[in-house]
């Protein structure tokens, strides 16, 4: 399952230069599927839509600190656990129960983000 920062964030940033597929961004920060990635082109979302990968996206949050969860591992194929969560000084980076997907999911998406 994928990562979510709740409200509880203070917006110290510390998690997103920790996240190995750049899924995290400051609030308010457009972001794209390419970034930090070495995705090109079109992309299919796990929904069965397709986008480019390269296109600005709607900001998640405005306010807080934000995790993409397309773009989000758990950092499987990097580490032993979720970087955002082991950094966090308040604890924030927490299980995101409405994307659940499983070791080998998240190490799929791993594996199409880096080639």
């Amino acid at each position: 399952m994928a990562i979510k920062i709740t409200e509880e964030c203070i917006n110290c940033g510390a998690c997103e230069p920790e996240c190995p597929n750049n899924a995290i961004y400051e609030g308010g920060t457009e972001w794209r599927f390419s970034d930090g990635t070495t995705l090109k082109g079109m992309v299919q979302l796990p929904s069965g839509s397709s986008i480019d990968s390269s296109a600005a996206q709607t900001p998640v949050s405005m306010d807080l600190y934000y995790i993409v969860s397309d773009k989000c591992t758990e950092c499987v194929g990097f580490h032993e656990e979720p970087q955002c969560a082991a950094v966090c000084p308040v604890d924030c980076c927490v299980p995101d129960e409405d994307h659940v997907e499983s070791k080998d999911d998240l190490l799929s998406k791993k594996e199409k983000m880096h080639l």
